[in-house]
């Protein structure tokens, strides 16, 4: 049977953390209460204004296929909510609603990456954008960062890394599992870089919206000639909907298109209908209303960690993440987090999930659940800490 499986799933890597959250069910069902900070997943529910939309639409009984593109609507107001949060222009035809984010990755690369490129990535970095270029059979050069450049690449290291091979470049912003942004003029510095080199470059963008203190730069700002990809799931709260979109230059439509017709046909009818109320004032105000708690959500964690003894080095700007260093206690992240699930039933995420550069002194944490449960989940932390 091995025979039969395909050589290029030997370089798909697993998610570690899925080991971590199969054990945390398991102690729910024994009864445990499970405090989870370890999955990028809101705990809102969705704003109803969205849910209602979605429920109209399933009511009508006209769950049929759309554009591939995506509804001619919902793509006219991403447009315009380009041109009220950013001041940009653009035309709905760059614009392609895709089944979450991944979706808008596979379309992006797909038209883009040649078999055999290399693309150049931040380590730490989110671990399946280097999947969904070795399923193209594309190549990824992680690069170490620290906190001097903000976990975020920079033109020079964009330089020095290039090669014949090199097809183009990927920036997060804000990261995941760092939560930094990266500075608007590093970020147009790098554009340009590549740009200049004949390169491609992609922007993941799912976390604006979840900016604390100031606000994250679109990759759009300083060229046309970039591919970016955001999602409904984050700042929307729309993760389990699957709708995303991708924006890609002009040169690349017709290719996109026809690309989606065949993978994809459409994103799914219903969530499309349901996204649109997404842009609804009313939406908004609550979408506010929520970005603010996971500000304070932050600030409570942020100063709890390191009143335990954890180092932060760059306080997160954004997301709802903080990748903390963990030397302190461990030189093995990984068992250190089973070890804390099986005697304190709080569940976080080891860094090896996110690359190899100290990833065995770095945890990430998600506030992605109450202060009130993650005051507790402090106590139980700190115990385990003592009792270490």
């Amino acid at each position: 049977m091995s025979g039969r499986l395909a050589e290029r799933i030997q370089g798909i890597s697993p998610f570690y953390v899925m080991e971590l959250l199969h054990r945390a069910r398991q102690l729910e069902a024994q009864g445990k209460d499970v405090i989870h900070m370890e999955i990028g997943e809101p705990d809102f529910a969705t704003p109803q204004t969205i849910i209602d939309a979605g429920v109209r639409q399933l009511l009508t009984g006209e769950i049929k296929y759309t554009p591939a593109a995506g509804l001619a609507e919902l793509r006219q107001k991403i447009a315009r909510f380009y041109q009220q949060r950013y001041g940009l222009s653009i035309a709905k035809e760059q614009i392609f609603v895709t089944p979450g984010a991944s979706g808008a990755f596979l379309l992006a690369l797909g038209v883009s990456l040649n078999p055999g490129e290399t693309l150049l990535m931040a380590d730490p970095c989110y671990p399946c954008n280097s999947n969904f270029v070795k399923l193209f059979e594309g190549k990824t050069e992680t690069i170490p960062v620290d906190a001097d450049s903000g976990y975020q690449l920079t033109a020079d290291c964009i330089k020095q890394h290039w090669k014949p091979a090199t097809k183009g470049v990927l920036i997060a912003s804000p990261s995941n599992p760092t939560g930094t942004l990266i500075a608007p003029e590093a970020l147009q510095q790098a554009i340009l870089t590549v740009n200049a080199l004949g390169g491609c470059f992609y922007s993941d963008e799912i976390y604006h919206g979840l900016v604390y203190g100031q606000n994250a730069s679109t990759a759009l700002e300083f060229s046309d000639n970039v591919f970016v990809i955001n999602s409904f799931s984050k700042y929307f709260g729309m993760t389990g909907w699957r709708v995303g979109w991708l924006i890609v230059p002009e040169e690349f439509i017709a290719a996109t298109e026809k690309l989606a017709q065949n993978i994809f046909i459409a994103t799914s009818t219903h969530s499309q209908y349901a996204a649109l109320a997404a842009f609804d004032e009313d939406t908004i105000v609550e979408l506010e209303r929520r970005r603010l708690e996971f500000a304070a959500r932050r600030d409570f964690l942020y100063h709890n960690l390191l009143r335990l003894g954890f180092e932060i080095a760059v306080k997160p700007q954004g997301a709802f993440y903080i990748y903390a260093d963990c030397a302190r206690f461990t030189d093995d992240s990984f068992k250190f987090a089973l070890d804390l699930l099986e005697a304190e039933a709080v569940a976080i995420t080891p860094g090896r999930d996110f690359g190899v550069h100290e990833a065995h002194h770095r945890i990430r944490f998600a506030y992605t659940t109450s202060i009130g449960r993650m005051a507790i989940a402090i106590e139980r932390l700190e115990r385990f800490i003592n009792r270490g």
